[in-house]
């Protein structure tokens, strides 16, 4: 694909890095048939390669682009299944972060959005509001339906992913390995994960100690910046990729940095591209794992709990096309003993996709109930997915309990049953 910038714009990093990735889209389409939002709505300006020519336009005419420019962009969930799908090498992950920073720059929205926009970094980035807004939204939920009526779908749509009250304690800053210390991991303590399901991040650090792995949460570190990169606010997301760099060269060395979210994960992973030039950051991004990623690499501790629990594994997007991890987490499910069942149609999103279900409810709802019918066709007694926006999103929509791989891998080799896997522990064989 030709653009037309001028010399001027491309001596700016960012453009020249668009550049780049728009002069390798030949049009093809093969990234049509893997985009959740052309698979629902059908609309070519609603495809990876009909935003790229939105893009495109809206980066060479410069200033505030139209509302229908800025509809369409703001539809993509960032699934990064086009990524995955492109013959091309096309970096959609730039195009779109670029694309989002120019309309945050540029346009001016209506003030609902701009005070919703505001208001989700200001209050998912800080545990302490975000434990608040949760209280608060349990006392609200009945409300949804009021919302709803009066037009006000994304204040109903937080509501939904309201999840119960689970029970809190203040984490240890460190946690010996178990048995002959193998080396040091910092894990990512996160923002939303640890105010809505504070049992993944304690699950997570039983099974990597199992494996004999001393487990540091670092202070000082912060919000991964996946929330502001999703909101187009560039520099926030960099300022809060350069304090947990900081955060974790005073503590380290350690072999790895750890993610139990998915999201943060494909966010930690881009820090180099983030912080351009910087070693520190290149590094960071180097030693990061998922979780299951880590696990898979140094070994799943003995298994002690053998049983034949059936669970539908939700692949999330931002493992499966931002990390590129899809069989692994699957494989040591089936390694700690469960049988895990194939989920049709694994490659479209469920409408998490970080803020997206909040800004987007309605896609984001049809979504999920796509993802909830297919999870259902495979009759499995649990559903595992490794993101705590996939679980939020999916959990209201599902009868079967939602829980973390983490959480099963972590049961099945010495931990404690999750909520929800009680009593289908006790009847497994």
């Amino acid at each position: 694909m030709q653009t037309a910038f001028t010399a001027e714009q491309l001596a700016n990093p960012d453009y020249a890095a668009s550049h780049s990735a728009i002069r390798k889209c030949v049009h093809c389409g093969f990234c049509t048939a893997t985009c959740p939002t052309y698979v629902l709505l059908g609309d070519e300006r609603d495809s990876p390669r009909g935003r790229i020519e939105l893009i495109k336009a809206m980066l060479e005419d410069g200033g505030a682009p139209s509302k229908a420019t800025v509809t369409h962009i703001d539809r993509c969930l960032s699934c990064l299944a086009c990524v995955t799908t492109c013959p091309s090498g096309v970096d959609y992950a730039q195009l779109i972060g670029h694309g989002r920073t120019h309309i945050e720059t540029y346009y001016r929205r209506p003030w609902f959005e701009r005070a919703l926009r505001w208001a989700i970094p200001h209050v998912l980035t800080r545990p302490r509001h975000l434990r608040a807004a949760l209280m608060l939204g349990r006392l609200g939920r009945p409300f949804g339906p009021l919302l709803e009526t009066l037009r006000l779908k994304p204040l109903a749509a937080l509501l939904r992913l309201v999840p119960p009250r689970a029970p809190q304690c203040k984490p240890q800053r460190t946690y010996p390995a178990q048995g002959a210390t193998r080396g040091r991991v910092a894990l990512l303590q996160g923002c939303v994960e640890p105010a809505m399901a504070p049992q993944i991040r304690a699950a997570a650090i039983r099974l990597i100690t199992r494996a004999g792995f001393e487990v540091a949460l670092v202070e000082g570190e912060g919000c991964c910046g996946a929330l502001s990169e999703h909101l187009g606010r560039a520099k926030e997301a960099q300022s809060f990729a350069a304090a947990n760099v900081a955060a974790w060269t005073r503590a380290g060395p350690f072999a790895a940095i750890i993610t139990t979210a998915a999201g943060c994960g494909t966010t930690l992973k881009g820090y180099g591209r983030l912080l351009e030039g910087d070693a520190a950051s290149a590094h960071a991004a180097a030693i990061t794992r998922d979780v299951l990623e880590f696990i898979e690499e140094v070994g799943l501790p003995p298994v002690t709990r053998p049983g034949r629990i059936s669970v539908a594994y939700h692949v999330p997007c931002s493992l499966q096309h931002g990390q590129q991890l899809k069989a692994g987490p699957a494989r040591l499910l089936a390694e700690a003993g469960f049988e895990v069942r194939h989920v049709a149609e694994g490659h479209l999103c469920c409408g998490s996709a970080g803020v997206y279900n909040i800004l987007q409810a309605d896609l984001a709802g049809r979504l999920r109930d796509r993802k909830a019918a297919n999870i259902a066709r495979t009759g499995a007694a649990v559903v595992s997915a490794g993101n705590i926006g996939c679980i939020a999103q999916l959990a209201p929509a599902l009868d079967a309990p939602v829980i973390h791989p983490v959480e099963l891998l972590d049961w099945a080799t010495g931990g404690p049953a999750p909520a929800g896997l009680e009593q289908l522990a006790v009847d497994a064989p």
